[in-house]
Order: C-alpha cells, then sequence, then structure tokens
C-alpha cells in the first residue's frame, strides 16, 4: 500500500562536496555512522557547471568505506559516457539533468541497464513537463533548490512550491502503479528550513556544508544528522 508523504521516511544523503577531501575514506565512513542514509557525490565538469570536481575514480575509491549506496549526482554534459563508468565504480543511484542529454528515455534506460536506480534532476528553472514522458523509468526525482555549480548556497524559497507541485504528481503516479518515487532535495538545506522541505513533500534531503560544516565535538556526524532529523517529527 502507498505510504503517503507525510508519513514516508527521511532520508539524509550529505554531500561530500563539503567534505575534507584530504581524508575522504574517514569522513565518509563517519557520516555513514553518525545515521546517513546516502553519501551524496556530485560531479561536475567546467562545462555544464561553472566548477570542475570528481570522477569515478574517487567514486571507486570511497566503494569499499562505506556500505550505504552511493547517490551520484552528475552536472556534466554530455552525460551518457560516464554512466557505464560510474555503475562500474559502485555508483547505486545516478541521476543526470536533461538539458544534459539529446535521448532522456535513452540515458535513463542506460542507467537502469546497468544496474543502478536512475534519477532526473531539475534546476530551479526547469520546467516539470521533463517528467511527463518518462515517470516508469524513474527511481527518484532530484529538485535543485540552488542552481548547481557551487556548495553553501542559500535555499531558493520558490523551491517549496515546485516541491509540493511534484509531490502532487508522484503521489498520483503512486496512486495508480503502486511504485513509489523518491524525491530529493539539493541546495542550502539546513536545520532551520528542513522542516518546510519535507512538510513540502521531500522525502530524501541532500546536505553538504550543514553537516560536514558542522562536526560533532568527537570528530564525527552523529549530532548534527540527529539535529537534522529532529526537525521532522516522524524523524526523531
Amino acid at each position: 500500500m502507498f505510504i503517503p508523504s507525510s508519513v514516508q521516511p527521511l532520508r539524509l544523503a550529505p554531500s561530500i562536496l563539503s567534505a575534507d577531501f584530504s581524508r575522504l575514506g574517514e569522513e565518509v565512513r563517519a557520516i555513514e555512522a553518525g545515521g546517513a542514509d546516502l553519501v551524496h557525490f556530485d560531479v561536475m565538469d567546467n562545462h555544464y557547471v561553472p566548477n570542475l570536481t570528481i570522477g569515478p575514480l574517487v567514486c571507486q575509491a570511497i566503494r569499499p568505506h562505506v556500505g550505504i549506496p552511493i547517490d551520484v549526482h552528475l552536472m556534466v554534459e554530455p552525460v551518457d559516457a560516464l554512466i557505464p563508468q560510474f555503475a562500474k565504480a559502485g555508483a547505486n543511484i545516478i541521476s543526470f539533468h536533461p538539458e544534459a542529454s539529446r535521448h532522456v528515455d535513452r540515458t535513463l534506460a542506460l542507467i537502469r541497464e546497468h544496474g543502478c536506480q536512475a534519477g532526473l534532476a531539475l534546476n530551479p528553472a526547469t520546467p516539470l513537463a521533463w517528467l511527463d514522458q518518462v515517470m516508469e523509468r524513474l527511481d527518484m526525482v532530484l529538485l535543485m533548490s540552488v542552481n548547481p555549480g557551487f556548495g553553501g548556497q542559500v535555499f531558493i524559497p520558490s523551491t517549496l512550491a515546485k516541491l509540493r507541485q511534484v509531490r502532487q504528481r508522484l503521489d498520483a503516479y503512486a496512486d495508480t502503479t503502486g511504485r513509489r518515487i523518491w524525491l530529493e532535495v539539493d541546495g542550502g538545506v539546513k536545520v532551520d528550513n528542513i522542516a518546510a522541505i519535507v512538510a513540502a513533500g521531500a522525502d530524501t534531503c541532500v546536505a553538504g556544508s550543514a553537516v560536514f560544516g558542522a562536526p560533532d565535538a568527537d570528530g564525527g556526524y552523529r549530532g548534527v544528522l540527529r539535529a537534522l532529523r529532529q526537525q521532522v517529527p516522524q524523524s526523531a
């Protein structure tokens, strides 16, 4: 039976974009020990977005350090050539932006053919119409609440209305098919806004600087992850 969004569990996905790269293995082990549900892995190419980050070799390097899924967000163009590489490197979920693919349906199929769950990432100005023809191929919708390219940005308030619209679509789809699609939000998620984000329909939240910028005294991340969950009643 479909579980309404109001009682869906909250998944937290710390973004290693804000982690200490000099000790990345230790960092991902710490977030898993602290209660993270996913490792969010931001890939930027200095082409689709104005920044250059990490690739499949880093994904392969951290894979043995964690048992939780690796959630790869591809902010690259073109996108298809990287999908098999990240699947081989240990990714579990791969999301991409429709503007970066010439054939969105084919790219989603490619992700699934390589044994990963498929996500479509929508920028603040990207219309929701992209979802209309591909729902059956989606495992996750990633809604950007900042313009992609850099960590530490401020949450765009209009994202809440867009979130509610996506949640309505996903709920209607689940009512018809019995299959739930995750709704992830990425950008500016903090302790002071996560409750509103989840209330608007998100079930998965990416947090970068809010996690890695506020480590606990013992060097881990249990306290900050707990603080994020405690803002959402069903996750306390």
